[in-house]
């Protein structure tokens, strides 16, 4: 700052002519404009002006330094007034990240709503089934499905996330509805390849029963998939099953129990934290919250909006 002060008062000092004119312009005494460019030859170990009783006049050295000063102080004002811009109405490109089955279905869908509300922005949406570094990969906001976010981001909640017990009726025809959970051990249980076994909260504490099955996948829509086939029992979130709930095609299974699994009973939005939020974060974020909202439309029959 001691060197952007020398600078700002060398340079208006040439253009003005004198220290006086260049005092009142930037409202200090004359003395402190003269010592401020003084301290500036010094620590450059070169005279900038030639001072007489009449004038003052540029070195051959201080003709070469004003221009590269000049340059420099229209590059920072330049840069005060594009932030300026960027911090009133939102706009500049803004890149989001989320998970590949609940940005296709819930996400993607929303876009266009969002870039017509906001026509200074462009937006890049890049899907990924892992867990993304907002800062390295240069993300803005990253969707996120799990239970805790990375300790140095800030997380918004977007949306609760209900799991569902379910399965086809046919496959509840052919083998027998669960009474308990207790039942699920004797049933083929659509789980991930990494579940050895199923979790539920209950009024008597936490009960855990091993699944096993034919089939497992590592993914939600393979899991769906096959569930709908009749393959057996899966536990999926709502957001994903929505429609197919509401069409009958899967029917809830032990729909009073409450299973407590290693995902997050919520959306979130999770972002850098900022005092000063850039006003395309936050009306992504904002409109994000307001398009989800407590009650999602995915749990609502008559809204659900997912992909059948």
């Amino acid at each position: 700052m001691d060197d952007f002060a020398a600078i700002t008062a060398f340079v208006r000092t040439v253009e003005l002519k004198s220290f006086t004119a260049a005092a009142d312009a930037l409202k200090l005494s004359k003395a402190m404009v003269s010592q401020r460019v003084s301290m500036l030859e010094a620590r450059l170990q070169t005279r900038l002006l030639q001072r007489t009783t009449r004038r003052l006049s540029l070195t051959e050295a201080g003709k070469v330094y004003y221009e590269h000063c000049l340059r420099a102080l229209t590059e920072m004002e330049a840069g005060r007034e594009a932030l300026s811009r960027l911090h009133g109405a939102p706009r500049g490109h803004l890149r989001l990240t989320a998970p590949v089955t609940f940005g296709r279905l819930h996400i993607v869908p929303a876009l266009p709503d969002f870039l017509a509300a906001n026509p200074e922005v462009s937006l890049e949406l890049i899907l990924l089934d892992r867990q993304v570094d907002l800062v390295d990969e240069g993300f803005d906001i990253g969707i996120s499905l799990r239970a805790t976010p990375a300790q140095h981001l800030v997380a918004r909640r977007l949306a609760p996330i209900r799991r569902v017990l379910c399965a086809a009726p046919a496959y509840l025809t052919q083998a027998g509805e669960p009474q308990t959970i207790a039942d699920l051990a004797h049933h083929q249980c659509l789980a991930y390849t990494w579940q050895l076994s199923w979790r539920f909260a209950t009024p008597e504490g936490k009960s855990e029963v091993r699944v096993g099955s034919r089939f497992r996948a590592n993914n939600v829509d393979a899991l769906r998939t096959a569930a709908l086939r009749g393959l057996g029992i899966a536990l999926l979130p709502s957001y994903l099953i929505g429609p197919d709930l509401a069409a009958g095609r899967l029917r809830p299974v032990l729909p009073s129990t409450a299973p407590a699994t290693a995902f997050g009973d919520h959306v979130s939005a999770t972002f850098l934290p900022d005092r000063h939020l850039l006003p395309k974060v936050r009306a992504c974020l904002d409109f994000l919250a307001h398009h989800f909202g407590p009650e999602p439309y995915w749990d609502n029959p008559a809204g659900a909006s997912c992909s059948s």
